[in-house]
């Protein structure tokens, strides 16, 4: 905003509101979200959400090939719980590769054609981390201080919190980037960029506090300075 001219007092960081519901809405313990899986949880977790990535010509089936020998190389006392790819492009063929691949590990790999939000949030919240390409690994999973590990170029040049590993999408990159995050488990105290979950609040603050509509609406162009120290 401010490259564009507006007036910096005008301009207020108040966070996400999307965050607010981790905040208002109560997630499911242990024992009720082992029932709303159907499944019980193991001595490790690992939550996997892989989209398709539009930009590349193959819509990442390589990176999710790579990922899914990374994945097998965990130990076997740990659970992939996997929710299938979103609807973009490529998404026939990515949902094919984790079918193929869940199918032939059962009771190791739990494919969900969708968790739903409460669900989805449950099992991040008892992850010992979440590995993928998903948005949620940035926006969400740092709020409950698990750990990331974001793959390849779907998430490139987004906000990142200390607790998310970005790695490349190499079987050898991607293990590494897990044995890192098993290794740091969940953590207190990560500051989400996205915000706190206490954005409603403060927008209502700041709309309280705005000066006539009149005023607002004599704009004057405020240059953008950009420090080359």
């Amino acid at each position: 905003m401010r490259q564009l001219g507006e007036n910096p007092a005008q301009i207020h960081i108040v966070g996400s509101p999307a965050l607010d519901h981790l905040r208002r809405r109560p997630l499911l313990d242990r024992a009720a979200l082992e029932e709303a899986l159907g499944a019980p949880l193991s001595r490790r977790n690992v939550l996997l959400t892989f989209h398709p990535v539009t930009l590349d010509e193959r819509a990442g089936v390589d990176e999710l090939d790579s990922l899914l020998d990374a994945l097998d190389a965990l130990p076997a006392d740990t659970t992939l719980w996997c929710s299938r790819p979103n609807a973009d492009t490529g998404g026939h063929a990515i949902a094919a590769r984790l079918d193929v691949w869940s199918a032939a590990r059962p009771g190791r790999v739990r494919m969900f054609a969708s968790l739903g939000q409460l669900r989805y949030l449950s099992l991040m919240a008892n992850a010992d981390a979440v590995v993928g390409n998903s948005s949620s690994g940035l926006y969400e999973a740092p709020s409950l201080g698990v750990p990331t590990i974001d793959i390849g170029d779907r998430q490139r040049g987004r906000l990142a919190a200390t607790s998310v590993i970005r790695t490349a999408a190499t079987r050898e990159a991607i293990g590494a980037a897990l044995a890192r995050a098993l290794a740091l488990g969940r953590q207190t105290g990560v500051v989400n960029p996205y915000g706190d979950g206490d954005s409603a609040r403060r927008i209502v603050d700041v709309l309280r506090d705005l000066p006539p509509p009149a005023t607002m609406l004599r704009k004057k162009f405020h240059a953008y300075e950009v420090s080359h120290g």
